[in-house]
């Protein structure tokens, strides 16, 4: 008998051995179970009141994936004849994964969306032919829900019958084998679909997925949040002294210490003296209110329309010392934008809007900006965001990347934060709606300003549909429509 057939031998007995403990309908207490001469805590990758058709894959995988199969498993599920039969399909199909028989193939790519005011959370659910195996993205873009959700019915034709742990060559087949070159919709569908995969291949290997993408560089992963924590009338509409340093300091008692302002006013191609002076006041009185000890970033939104105008504001909150200005011209003009960063003193970020590492290759290359923010979610997914990484930290450019967006793209962001090594800081928008954490079980408990490691499998993330059912796709508020200067002309937003 071979090496792997003895192995697979003892891991059937250890199944057989862990269905005679299947007694009660969930997972009531962190499950241990004795592998060889060591123990191993399956409750790191099984929360109490996980549904008995999950564990299941996870017992499977945990098993296989150890080099001295003889386990003695204390489970506390379902005793039931589908869960059995679902628990020896399982095991054959860990042959298939241990090389002993054909591919994983992808058999579905679905949308599930759900409603969050300001966007539609775009989540995408990529299924295989192993029973209880699926991944779960994010393809969130404001204002273009229906393009991203038609994007992924088109896009799945050309995966299906793919090996879904095969994420490279995945992401080629969606980027070439459409011929036309995608947008941000279309990017945005493969982001959510890329980061799926990730998820099947972590959770077929038993690791989370920030093992995958190059280890840990970091015991945990700093985070920023906005005004109101991500209140849409709070991030967007707070333009007094008043209002600035009420909200403010609501945050730094929350426990972070770096918040992000949205204070500059709508701009064309000029800056009114009494709007520059206004934007000095509210960044200099939050300066004063909430010390020394807190990062400032100040979210210029890409509202100046010239280089001039944005100099201006950036001069005048220049005192305050903030960590970063962000977007202080619209992001096409990577000239402009190059012509700020070497002369301003205000450190300059910039980069949400870029699709892709050609996109990205331009500004890297004129040091168009100190701090690069590539949005997980539409520049193509972790593997392309770390490609993108590495791109900027050859220049010495440093990352804070982007989301504003649910709670998969925070997940996504953490796996990528813990994993790389130039990330300065984290964009999270967890106030966002309250429902927020009723949707998608993380797989850490988050704390102000911190996020820690994650040790589920894959993203490690649990969906709740039913939740999403009741929140289904609304119009989203049409917030840039407010982007009108007194005399009617459009700016950006």
């Amino acid at each position: 008998m071979s090496g792997a057939q003895a192995a697979l031998s003892q891991a059937q007995a250890a199944l057989d051995l862990a269905m005679l403990d299947l007694a009660n309908t969930v997972v009531r207490a962190p499950v241990d179970g004795i592998v060889g001469n060591r123990q191993i805590r399956v409750g790191r990758y099984v929360t109490p009141g996980t549904a008995a058709l999950d564990i299941v894959p996870t017992i499977a995988r945990i098993l296989l994936r150890t080099s001295s199969l003889t386990a003695l498993l204390h489970i506390d599920v379902a005793l039931d004849s589908s869960i059995l039969s679902i628990i020896n399909h399982t095991y054959r199909l860990r042959k298939k994964a241990a090389g002993l028989g054909g591919p994983m193939k992808i058999t579905a790519i679905k949308a599930r969306v759900c409603n969050a005011e300001m966007r539609n959370w775009v989540f995408v659910r990529v299924e295989t032919d192993e029973p209880g195996l699926f991944g779960w993205g994010e393809a969130t873009l404001e204002w273009k829900t229906r393009a991203v959700v038609g994007a992924l019915q088109d896009l799945e034709a050309l995966l299906i019958g793919q090996d879904p742990r095969n994420v490279e060559q995945c992401y080629q087949i969606l980027t070439r084998h459409g011929f036309w070159r995608l947008g941000v919709e279309g990017m945005s569908a493969v982001s959510g679909i890329e980061i799926a995969l990730w998820d099947i291949l972590g959770k077929s290997l038993g690791v989370p997925v920030w093992r995958l993408l190059g280890g840990q560089v970091r015991d945990y992963l700093r985070t920023y949040t906005h005004l109101g924590l991500g209140d849409m009338k709070a991030v967007y509409e707070t333009g007094s002294v008043d209002a600035i340093v009420e909200r403010g300091r609501i945050v730094t008692q929350a426990g972070y210490d770096a918040v992000k302002v949205v204070c500059i006013p709508y701009t064309h191609y000029v800056s009114p003296a009494k709007a520059v002076d206004s934007v000095a006041n509210m960044v200099g009185s939050l300066r004063e209110a909430i010390g020394p000890d807190i990062d400032i970033m100040v979210d210029f939104h890409g509202r100046p329309a010239s280089v001039n105008a944005a100099m201006d504001y950036l001069k005048a909150i220049e005192p305050a010392r903030i960590m970063f200005a962000e977007e202080p011209v619209p992001p096409e003009d990577v000239a402009g934008l190059a012509h700020i960063t070497a002369r301003s003193a205000v450190p300059i970020a910039s980069g949400e809007r870029l699709i892709g590492r050609r996109e990205f290759t331009h500004s890297i290359t004129a040091r168009a900006f100190n701090i690069a923010q590539p949005d997980i979610c539409h520049t193509g997914g972790l593997l392309e965001t770390k490609k993108i990484a590495a791109m900027a930290e050859t220049a010495g450019i440093g990352l804070a990347p982007h989301n504003p967006l649910g709670p998969i793209a925070g997940v996504a962001a953490l796996h990528f934060g813990i994993s790389t090594p130039n990330v300065v800081i984290q964009e999270e928008m967890s106030g966002a709606v309250a429902w927020y954490d009723e949707v998608v079980t993380w797989p850490i408990q988050r704390k102000p300003g911190r996020w820690d490691l994650p040790e589920l499998p894959g993203l490690g993330v649990t969906v709740n549909e039913d939740v999403i059912a009741r929140h289904p796709f609304k119009q989203e508020v049409l917030h840039a429509r407010n982007a009108v200067m007194p005399d009617g002309t459009v700016v950006d937003w």
